[in-house]
Parts: C-alpha cells; sequence; structure tokens
C-alpha cells in the first residue's frame, strides 16, 4: 500500500527534475516544489497508515542505595516496548535489520563491565521470510559498575546511550537513541 502512495509521488519527483532540465525552472521554484512533494509523500504515508512511532519507555538504576568504594553493583536499563510493538534484538539474524545497541558512558576511573541482553524471542513477521529475533514488553539489559577504592566524590553519574528499532508486524520505524542518565551513590 505504501508503493501504492510514494510510486505516483515518485513519478511527480522525476517529473520536476525532467521540467527542470528542458524549461530552465528557477532554482527556488524548484526547490519549493521538491519539497512540497517530499512533505506530501511523509504525511501521506502517515495518512495511510495513520501509526507514529511507540512510546517506549526507557529507564535505567545501579541496584542498592549506594555503591561501596573498591566495589560492585549491578546496572540496569529498562525498556517497556507497549504491547503490539517490538525492537530488533542485539544480534538480529536478518543484515538489514538494525539491532539494539545499549553503550553506557562512566567517569573517569570508574568501570563498566559488558551489556548483557535479554534472550530474545523468536517471531514469524509478514515482512520476513524467516523468524527474526526480537525484544517485547518489559526489556532487561544489565551490566556491571564498579567503583575505584579511590574515587573521590560522593556520586558518579553513568550516561547510558541506548539505540534501538521499534516496528510492528507489518512495518519500522526510523531508527531512534535515548539517552538516560543513571545516578550512582558512592559511600
Amino acid at each position: 500500500m505504501l508503493f501504492a502512495v510514494r510510486c505516483p509521488l515518485f513519478a511527480v519527483r522525476c517529473l520536476l527534475f525532467a521540467i527542470m532540465k528542458t524549461e530552465k525552472l528557477t532554482k527556488h521554484l524548484f526547490q519549493t516544489l521538491l519539497v512540497l512533494s517530499l512533505l506530501i509523500t511523509a504525511g501521506l504515508s502517515t495518512a495511510v497508515f495513520g501509526q507514529s512511532p511507540p512510546n517506549i519507555g526507557v529507564s535505567g538504576y545501579v541496584s542498592g542505595d549506594s555503591v561501596g568504594r573498591g566495589r560492585s553493583a549491578k546496572g540496569v536499563v529498562v525498556m517497556d516496548i507497549p504491547s503490539g510493538f517490538h525492537v530488533h534484538s542485539n544480534r538480529p539474524l536478518e543484515k538489514f535489520l538494525i539491532a539494539t545497541k545499549l553503550e553506557i558512558e562512566s567517569p573517569s576511573g570508574v568501570q563498566v563491565g559488558s551489556v548483557i541482553y535479554p534472550r530474545p524471542m523468536m517471531r514469524s513477521l509478514k515482512f520476513s521470510k524467516n523468524r527474526v529475533a526480537v525484544f517485547e514488553g518489559r526489556t532487561t539489559m544489565r551490566f556491571n559498575v564498579t567503583i575505584p577504592a579511590s574515587f573521590g566524590s560522593d556520586s558518579a553519574q553513568l550516561k547510558a546511550r541506548l539505540r534501538y528499532q521499534s516496528c510492528n508486524d507489518e512495518l519500522c520505524f526510523a531508527p531512534q537513541t535515548r539517552e538516560v542518565v543513571i545516578q550512582v551513590n558512592v559511600r
């Protein structure tokens, strides 16, 4: 259905390029018409599908009230994916799918271990002949945080950057990056 909407608009854009070459439209008029055709394409595809990306909640914390100097604690980032939607796992099975990726930035001296992703669910979806590895519902990613014995502050701030692509059974939305600040109290 999206092809049916975009195909005539693509033809309009091609026609605009042809007109520009043959009738030497002014650059400003050409740019205006091109921008209008792009806006119409975006508006029609939203109107046809009536969908926008889901509101995926992303939060993070470190277990316990505080972390002692020279000690480690478990860090957690949670995605709350609404029903009817999914995100691709950290290891999608198709090359064209965009993996979920969590990166943690920490202050100097604070060590962050590798992220442990949950086991994905295997789903059969309309856009792929093969089963797809996805995360759905509440998805929890874990990592270790180690505060050095010589850490000089009473707190540390971790910056979690989560990149993912949300989809439903029929279409995928543009990839998004969400950032979460995780406050760590140090004792």
